[in-house]
């Protein structure tokens, strides 16, 4: 088994939860709502393959509104109807920041979404996008299990 990374350098994990914090404060305070933030951070988890992050960021978009049904089609969101304008450019800014190097057809999303949602959007999701993609490394590497729950969400023993 892996050491946690949290676990035993707890100053690092206290400083990258910090960051997030910082980011999170500042895309709402651009307007990134916690839908699109929620949505961001699913698809980096997915693409990633980090099941720690995929069902904490999975629930919590659920909770903030996100329906089920965009959560079961995200892997296929270009292939929807239904995901709103500002919602598949913050998805396209997740995909670019996560598979990196950027391709042309990403530099092409990319600029499609900045001159949608405006510089200051644009940059908060990419910071949303970056932070997520911190937390599932540290995640991976430190081999967070997914605990099961129940259809309520709660942890079972």
């Amino acid at each position: 088994m892996r050491p946690y990374m949290d676990k035993l350098m707890p100053d690092a994990w206290r400083g990258a939860t910090k960051f997030s914090t910082v980011v999170r404060d500042a895309a709402d305070a651009a307007g990134i709502s916690a839908e699109e933030s929620e949505l961001i951070k699913v698809r980096a988890s997915q693409l990633n393959g980090c099941a720690f992050c995929l069902d904490l960021h999975a629930r919590q978009a659920r909770q903030a509104g996100v329906m089920q049904q965009k959560l079961d089609l995200l892997p296929l969101w270009r292939h929807s109807q239904l995901f709103s304008d500002r919602e598949q450019a913050v998805l396209a800014i997740a995909e670019a920041a996560t598979s990196l190097p950027l391709t042309d057809d990403s530099r092409i999303e990319l600029f499609d979404a900045q001159e949608l949602l405006g510089d200051e959007q644009f940059v908060a999701a990419e910071w949303i996008a970056a932070a997520i993609n911190m937390f599932n490394r540290i995640s991976i590497l430190s081999g967070h299990q997914v605990r099961p729950r129940d259809v309520a969400g709660k942890v079972i023993r």
